[in-house]
């Protein structure tokens, strides 16, 4: 009834938790960018698909493994190793696809996890889109992309577990040093080739992903965007709850943010 999609570079610590929890599907695809640890025999000593690709940016990497990999089903979950199904939300995706009606995609809502804390509060949006009929589905933007969806979109219950920081800190910044590179060269290429900037759409536009693009956008005009970023996402969505946690990941993302800013100065030559 449902295929799963996993994105793998070298997962063999977190993939097996994945596949774990993946045990009621039969059509498990791992689209791998040529792994050179152990993930590939993982995956397929689990019985799963493997498909390789060289990865280029997310976008792209994304939009061709579903328009490229045969899925056995209609139905298509899209999932990262380093995440891990509930017992809820596989009752839930089950229950989706046999009431789906014209819903042609399901929000699903993630639960980050970090330093043993649920990052409640500290989170820019805990939804995202994860269970589609690919066939309706693009991805836009070189990193951090935005799911865009030809047809109705659902929200099912249940919760996606996040473990972004399983691998260590360091790991966490690595990834995202590469992130940052990624995003400052989408700035540039927003710039030249997007719709212009509007106001109104970035606070009142109903569609959420026309709606995200426009708020990112203001978002790169703010001064200060690091300090901005942590005290939007301390002060403003109440990370304080979340403790030390939340404290520390609010530092990490105004950190990113600034490493954002620097590469985009970089490119423009400042």
């Amino acid at each position: 009834m449902i295929s799963v999609l996993i994105l793998t570079k070298n997962e063999e610590r977190d993939l097996p938790g994945c596949l774990a929890s993946l045990d009621w599907c039969d059509d498990i695809h791992v689209y791998d960018s040529f792994s050179a640890d152990g993930t590939v025999a993982i995956a397929t000593a689990a019985g799963a698909t493997v498909t390789r690709r060289e990865f280029d940016n997310w976008a792209a990497h994304q939009n061709w493994g579903l328009r490229n990999i045969a899925f056995r089903h209609p139905w298509v979950f899209y999932i990262d190793a380093d995440e891990r199904v509930t017992p809820e939300l596989r009752v839930a995706v089950l229950q989706a696809v046999r009431a789906a009606g014209q819903n042609v995609a399901f929000r699903v809502r993630r639960r980050d996890f970090f330093m043993g804390t649920w990052l409640k509060h500290v989170q820019t949006s805990p939804f995202y889109i994860r269970l589609f009929r690919p066939e309706f589905v693009r991805y836009e933007r070189l990193v951090n992309p935005v799911t865009l969806v030809d047809g109705p979109v659902g929200q099912i219950e249940g919760l996606l577990d996040h473990h972004p920081f399983s691998k260590g800190i360091s790991h966490w910044v690595a990834r995202h040093n590469s992130y940052s590179t990624l995003e400052a060269e989408q700035i540039r290429l927003n710039q030249r080739g997007r719709a212009p900037f509007s106001l109104w759409k970035a606070l009142f536009e109903r569609d959420f992903n026309e709606r995200r693009y426009h708020q990112k956008e203001l978002f790169y005009r703010l001064p200060a965007r690091p300090l901005v970023k942590f005290l939007l996402l301390y002060l403003g969505k109440r990370g304080f709850l979340d403790g030390r946690a939340g404290f520390t990941y609010a530092v990490l993302q105004s950190f990113y943010e600034y490493m954002i800013v620097l590469k985009t100065r970089e490119l423009d030559g400042r």
